[in-house]
């Protein structure tokens, strides 16, 4: 790669990342921190001998989210996909209906659409917040939505539109509120996938708190994490019970026959990465203070270097969980990668298009400006906690 293929401003920008992070070894784009109590907790767990489903751990950490998002009641998984294919379930996704959501998002989302034999239709995102759009979402159901005996159908293919699933992208929160009081009045359950979100809030707000139900997901990737697992977070107590029940194989309690009343899923978090989680819980507020202010640190360099900084979105907070930046077109977004990648600077372009890909090439999709525009520019850039 020439560097005279790479803007000046460019250039310094990878060279700032490595005064950022006070390195010149590799540096990653988001790696894991343990740097608090993770091994006292693992070796309590691992003492005990209730390193799986059951344990101490497992409680402790479901009270402990759900006291920190605000949340009532919070049902630990194996992994954030888990939780967003039971949420939709709870919420009545069945076979054969149609599920509205974003094409710009990563193919988990998707994934658990279908795991429930539902069809993903897709609409577009805003620039700023990159996530779904109030307004396209407006438009689809002023255009398509027909409300019949209280459910609302979508008229060009005549399925029922079961669920809305925003997804709140690299952190930055949807517009919760807006997107909810639209599907309200449509009599659509909005699912909000907040895999990315864990410590954003949106108007005084922790993501996902608004909608039905929520997905939070902790693979090794995410702000806190256990190597992998999610969560579920609702405030309706009814739902709350029945996720648990559904993780846990739909087991009746007994102590000790094995009767299930239903098909269930083995998707319960073990207690030993609930141990974990539990120490990385301790620490979130001091690593999203921390990502904050590698986030200001970058948006001030780029701001001097003219290169776009993707901000938090009007009336949020984010926890920055992967800072981004805005290139001019598809071109110098390679070129970019092409060069941060090769002096050890790791970068990643956004995903693919949900619809684009072969799987999903066939659902409808409304026109995409926004996604296509965002997925021929966007690139993140290290976001890890600084030590």
């Amino acid at each position: 790669m020439e560097r005279c293929k790479i803007r000046a401003d460019l250039v310094r920008l990878v060279e700032f990342a490595r005064k950022v992070y006070q390195t010149r070894d590799f540096i990653p784009l988001h790696e894991p921190r343990f740097i608090g109590r993770e091994k006292v907790l693992v070796q309590k767990c691992i003492d005990s001998t209730f390193v799986s489903s059951v344990g101490e751990f497992v409680d402790t950490f479901e009270q402990q989210l759900a006291l920190y998002t605000g949340a009532k009641y919070a049902v630990a998984t194996v992994s954030g996909t888990s939780a967003l294919h039971i949420a939709l379930l709870l919420a009545n996704v069945e076979r054969g209906t149609e599920v509205i959501t974003q094409s710009l998002s990563f193919i988990a989302t998707c994934n658990a659409i279908t795991y429930c034999g539902a069809v993903p239709v897709f609409i577009d995102v805003d620039k700023s917040a990159l996530s779904l759009s109030p307004k396209a979402l407006r438009e689809f159901l002023e255009t398509y939505g027909e409300l019949r005996d209280g459910k609302c159908y979508n008229n060009r293919s005549n399925k029922r539109l079961s669920a809305c699933v925003p997804m709140n992208t690299f952190g930055h929160s949807c517009e919760s509120d807006e997107i909810k009081s639209i599907c309200d009045h449509w009599n659509i359950p909005m699912i909000e996938d907040a895999a990315e979100s864990l410590g954003s809030f949106y108007k005084g707000k922790h993501t996902g708190t608004t909608a039905l139900l929520a997905a939070i997901s902790f693979n090794g990737n995410k702000i806190i994490t256990a190597g992998g697992g999610g969560a579920i977070i609702t405030n309706d107590e009814v739902l709350a019970k029945k996720a648990k029940h559904l993780t846990t194989t739909a087991k009746i309690p007994h102590k000790w026959e094995f009767k299930h009343d239903m098909i269930g899923y083995n998707y319960r978090m073990p207690n030993i990465n609930a141990a974990l989680l539990c120490a990385q819980l301790e620490q979130l507020g001091s690593f999203i203070e921390n990502k904050r202010t590698t986030a200001k640190k970058y948006e001030k360099f780029c701001n001097n270097n003219q290169i776009d900084f993707i901000s938090e979105p009007l009336n949020a907070t984010s926890n920055y969980w992967l800072n981004t930046i805005l290139l001019k077109n598809h071109q110098e977004r390679n070129d970019f990668l092409d060069f941060s990648n090769s002096q050890g600077v790791m970068t990643r372009p956004v995903w693919s298009l949900l619809n684009e890909l072969p799987m999903f090439e066939n659902c409808f999709a409304m026109p995409l400006p926004n996604s296509e525009w965002l997925a021929d520019r966007l690139v993140n850039i290290p976001s890890s906690v600084r030590v």
